[in-house]
């Protein structure tokens, strides 16, 4: 394996003291080293996996012409496509070698939030589509409340701290295509270097190299996951409200080597975002002498749209 601790799920939603105990230590203690897990014991069925990548593949495979009248403006790409090269990491002007697609929240009893967020943009060419990307995305959000809710009893706050701040979130599942490189790229990655701006991200597709994760001592280790895994890892925003106790981790997708150049590479994220109200200001219990408050207060609104600036998908 890739020196990324793997924890399992099902011993959280056990019901046994001890093996809930010992996922709520594996997994602070993984976020507060390196920032990455592997984890097993999800929400996600082999067959709903399966679906979901035989799906993107037909999408992506679409005429570009057709993919590009999914490409809704004004909506900094929250829903809908997103084509090659249009987004870059933060500090960086060249586009990463990427192209994507955004599902967002499916809002329950909330006609604020409703009207808040865009709509999900409908796939008319392929009819199981968007059936399949809202179950992928219900199950991968149930995944991550269990997450945090494990965080939570490690952060010493109540179990369901977060449980009010996800509901309806402004969460974004993305399948994302890195397309064959086709010519000798110009200081282009992939993905470039980056931290992820939500409160956790979990990860679909991390199965061959590709992903690299940076550790404290700088060096770039390969993040791989077993196909029964989500590699899964903290956010800025998670960061920002433990005090960097737990650590979002820079991490980068690196070009393959030249052989294998002509192949695609698909990977499925889902970014779990709060509402916009959640405050980020840095948890009491996580300041003290030594660890003094390293972040001004801010919303999670607030700060998605300073990064959403930041990354050129959003005008300032």
């Amino acid at each position: 394996m890739s020196g990324i601790p793997s924890v399992d799920l099902q011993d959280f939603i056990s019901n046994e003291p001890q093996r809930k105990q010992k996922f709520t230590q594996e997994i602070g203690a993984a976020f507060g080293d390196i920032g990455f897990v592997a984890l097993s014991g999800h929400f996600l069925s082999e067959a709903l996996v399966d679906d979901l990548y035989s799906e993107i593949k037909k999408f992506f495979e679409l005429p570009q012409d057709v993919k590009d009248s999914y490409e809704i403006e004004g909506i900094g790409g929250q829903r809908g496509y997103t084509s090659f090269g249009k987004e870059h990491a933060k500090g960086r002007k060249v586009g990463d070698l990427k192209e994507f697609w955004h599902f967002g929240q499916y809002v329950e009893d909330n006609p604020k939030l409703e009207a808040e967020y865009p709509a999900n943009v409908i796939v008319k060419e392929l009819p199981k589509f968007n059936e399949v990307g809202k179950e992928a995305y219900k199950m991968l959000e149930k995944t991550a409340k269990y997450v945090l809710r494990a965080l939570a009893l490690h952060l010493g706050l109540e179990e369901t701290y977060f449980d009010e701040y996800i509901k309806n979130g402004n969460s974004i599942l993305r399948p994302i295509h890195y397309p064959p490189i086709t010519e000798e790229p110009k200081n282009a990655e992939r993905a470039a270097a980056h931290g992820d701006i939500n409160l956790i991200t979990l990860l679909m597709g991390a199965h061959g190299k590709g992903l690299q994760v940076q550790n404290h001592k700088g060096e770039w280790i390969d993040a791989i996951a077993r196909p029964d895994q989500l590699m899964i890892n903290v956010g800025d925003m998670l960061s920002r409200l433990t005090n960097n106790k737990l650590k979002s981790t820079i991490h980068k997708v690196v070009n393959p080597p030249r052989e294998l150049w002509g192949t695609s590479r698909y990977s499925i994220p889902f970014f779990m975002h709060p509402i916009s109200e959640m405050p980020l200001n840095c948890l009491e219990n996580c300041i003290d002498a030594e660890h003094p408050k390293q972040f001004e207060d801010i919303t999670a609104g607030e700060f998605l749209h300073e990064r959403l600036v930041e990354l050129g998908l959003v005008k300032p």
